[in-house]
């Protein structure tokens, strides 16, 4: 496959989160239009401008020094009367050309979710409908709210629904990843840290729990969470008090909880695997998130919806019914986030921006026992990768030939974890 596909451009709207891009001379390349909706600002606004207000003391200096990854929690000073907080993830990047860029995912800690968060909660079925009275019902309440069900339902979108319609709208919304809450990582990120506490601790640093005070922290994919930190979790949450990393004085912080994960932590539990008592603490008001193929009913609003994103201002695209046909006979395994991504792609491959039947494609699933969750036969596995998984599997296979089966730097490259990664790499069938 050409180098050439894989362009900074093309890079940037594969990613569901806020990216910025960043050169070596430490001014901005590119953003992505989901940064422009989380932040409300164009893209022309950034692009150009130097990374930080401050060289001095700049995470992307010592990432291109080091070519390290990095996260955490860090001030963002672009607005100077109102200064807040991003949730960062960096990691080093190499464009077709082989030039060294820097990727930042940019979660802003907003005290409330942008207007087009909340219109992202779009649907009128009755499964919907059903879903969402359960979300209002948590949000009355303090209780701790255990969001559950599969990946790419949108668990994130209702925990802000539960923060924007309970008593703590007014207080920050603030989203801990758990999936790159590593060992070192978890006390100074969530308790924050006294400057000296450890090398490269220049000054002090409020964690999560901190900047939560008085609103709603997000624990996403709560499951991820390593073992050995789930009783210090426990103990600040029974509490609501904490100590900064390298510090004496006892913090304290009130927040309301909301979790989410795709995992079965019951099963956990019996396996050793999640905290008992952690669990009930965290699992007070269950709700389930319905997968799309129960909401079908849906899919002509969320298309839309998706489309109208698409054309950002430009020539609408329209979809014509024996395409919509063939997407609601689908059943989106990978759910909302499958169906954003093959509009996303069938609106790069139509023509006028008329989408037709033949410009649906849908990711081919892993064959379990001769058959998919699509039903289709069991091949051999050089026939069973067709279209965006060949794609996939082309690129993956670049990757693996350049950093020389390093899955560390391949997936430090792809913006994804290791374990997505492995994931990727048994359902492509690449060794």
């Amino acid at each position: 496959m050409p180098q050439s596909a894989f362009t900074l451009e093309s890079l940037l709207e594969t990613h569901d989160l806020p990216l910025v891009i960043i050169g070596a001379d430490l001014n901005v390349v590119a953003v992505n239009r989901a940064w422009e909706l989380g932040f409300g600002a164009t893209r022309q606004s950034r692009v150009g401008k130097p990374c930080c207000a401050d060289n001095r003391d700049c995470r992307h200096r010592k990432m291109f020094r080091t070519l390290e990854s990095y996260a955490g929690v860090y001030p963002d000073y672009s607005d100077a009367e109102a200064p807040y907080s991003l949730n960062v993830r960096g990691f080093p990047l190499l464009d077709a050309d082989a030039t060294l860029y820097l990727g930042e995912v940019q979660t802003p800690l907003h005290k409330c979710p942008s207007a087009d968060s909340a219109a992202m909660m779009v649907g009128k079925s009755a499964v919907f409908n059903e879903f969402r009275t359960r979300l209002c019902q948590a949000a009355e309440t303090q209780a701790a709210v255990m969001l559950l069900g599969e990946t790419g339902t949108g668990k994130e979108l209702a925990a802000e629904f539960v923060h924007r319609n309970s008593k703590q709208a007014n207080g920050e919304f603030v989203i801990v990843d758990c999936t790159i809450l590593g060992e070192d990582l978890f006390e100074s990120e969530l308790f924050g840290h006294e400057k000296g506490a450890f090398t490269g601790a220049t000054a002090a640093k409020k964690g999560l729990f901190e900047l939560a005070d008085n609103g709603t922290l997000f624990f996403d994919e709560i499951g991820d969470l390593p073992l050995s930190q789930q009783p210090k979790l426990l103990r600040a949450l029974e509490s609501g008090q904490f100590r900064r990393v390298g510090g004496t004085a006892m913090q304290k912080a009130k927040v309301r909880v909301v979790c989410a994960t795709h995992r079965n932590l019951a099963e956990m539990v019996k396996q050793g695997q999640f905290r008992e008592d952690l669990f009930y603490r965290l699992s007070v008001f269950p709700v389930e998130t319905p997968p799309l193929r129960q909401r079908k009913q849906d899919l002509p609003v969320l298309i839309d919806y998706f489309l109208g994103q698409l054309a950002a201002g430009g020539a609408g695209y329209s979809l014509t019914q024996p395409a919509l046909v063939k997407m609601i006979q689908y059943d989106w395994p990978g759910n909302i986030r499958e169906l954003r991504n093959c509009l996303q792609l069938a609106a790069g491959l139509c023509k006028d921006h008329k989408i037709q039947d033949g410009d649906i494609h849908f990711m081919q699933r892993p064959v379990e026992n001769g058959n998919s969750g699509n039903a289709v036969d069991a091949k051999p596995e050089s026939a069973q990768l067709t279209g965006l998984a060949q794609y996939e599997a082309e690129f993956i296979g670049s990757l693996m030939k350049k950093y020389q089966g390093n899955r560390k730097l391949i997936a430090a490259e792809m913006n994804i974890s290791e374990r997505t990664l492995y994931r990727k790499l048994n359902r492509l069938h690449l060794s």
